[in-house]
């Protein structure tokens, strides 16, 4: 019985986007129902909203049908009457208490007792929970569409841009940048690995407009002697990460952009977006963000590496 029961639960199967691609897990339900608390924070927020009604709805339902129970236990109510019996449960879970029907029995007031008790803790719940949900500080930073592959100060780097969406600063940022890949280890077993790629400058005291992250391909770069075809072939990804103090919550946040092979074009640079309007002042183009252009010179990533 207990390996059946075992079985059972193990047929539960959750499909979710990853940096791996589509990943299907098969999880344990009972996994799931102890972190259900994270899924609701986790959850869009129409299915939040959609879940907090069904919820209240039902509630009202089984007091409601546990009040039709007894004739008479709700004074002025229909006799037998469902919707009087219903509604005098929304108004005893929001103790709104209109006066116009009230329990009339003890079995009626040990209902209405359970009813407040469980009515404020759900209410207490709910509160919490939207809270969670809506005063979490994130960040709205804006990654390029695109990385590139070109030379910056004679050296082939991979780029990208980063823009803060935001009127406010992002202070002490940090930028985190990986790369994944299959590979072959020492024992011909394949392998998903992570490797570290160093920036030019991972981090910066105050990220207001944009910021472009830059990965000189050198010797000790992942990507050195890489073509496109070979990120191709290996599934490469590119996993962006910046950390910042949000200057508003002043709490920390984060966000993350995945770049695939096909999104980085080799032997282009980003298009300008920073220019000066007539009378002097800066100005900066974001409708060109993702733009980028040929570059002059091919770029030179180093000697190809047998893989």
């Amino acid at each position: 019985m207990a390996e059946r029961r075992t079985r059972k639960r193990r047929r539960a199967k959750r499909e979710e986007d990853t940096v791996f691609g589509r990943v299907e897990r098969i999880v344990d339900r009972g996994d799931w129902a102890l972190d259900f608390y994270h899924h609701l924070l986790t959850v869009s927020p129409w299915t939040l909203f959609l879940i907090l009604v069904a919820t209240y709805i039902g509630f009202n339902l089984v007091f409601g049908v546990l009040y039709v129970l007894q004739p008479g236990g709700i004074a002025n109510a229909g006799r037998g009457s469902f919707p009087d019996a219903f509604f005098f449960s929304v108004q005893t879970m929001a103790t709104i208490g209109y006066g116009d029907m009230h329990p009339a029995t003890v079995y009626a007031n040990l209902l209405v007792t359970v009813e407040v008790l469980l009515g404020m803790t759900g209410l207490a719940l709910a509160t919490g929970l939207v809270f969670a949900r809506f005063s979490r500080p994130t960040a709205r930073v804006m990654f390029s569409q695109v990385a590139v592959v070109t030379n910056h100060d004679g050296v082939a780097s991979l780029m990208f841009r980063a823009a803060n969406r935001r009127r406010n600063e992002i202070l002490e940022a940090q930028a985190t940048v990986m790369l994944l890949r299959d590979e072959i280890n020492a024992e011909g077993v394949e392998m998903r690995r992570f490797h570290e790629m160093a920036v030019a400058r991972p981090h910066t005291p105050m990220f207001a407009l944009t910021w472009t992250v830059i990965h000189p391909i050198d010797q000790s770069s992942p990507l050195f002697g890489a073509s496109h075809e070979n990120l191709l072939r290996t599934h490469t990804q590119i996993i962006v990460s910046i950390l910042g103090l949000d200057e508003t919550f002043s709490q920390t946040i984060h966000a993350r952009h995945t770049y695939e092979a096909d999104e980085i074009r080799w032997n282009h640079r980003f298009a300008d977006i920073l220019t000066r309007a007539p009378d002097g002042h800066r100005q900066i183009d974001y409708r060109r963000f993702h733009d980028t252009v040929e570059a002059e010179e091919p770029a030179a990533t180093g000697r190809h590496r047998a893989r």
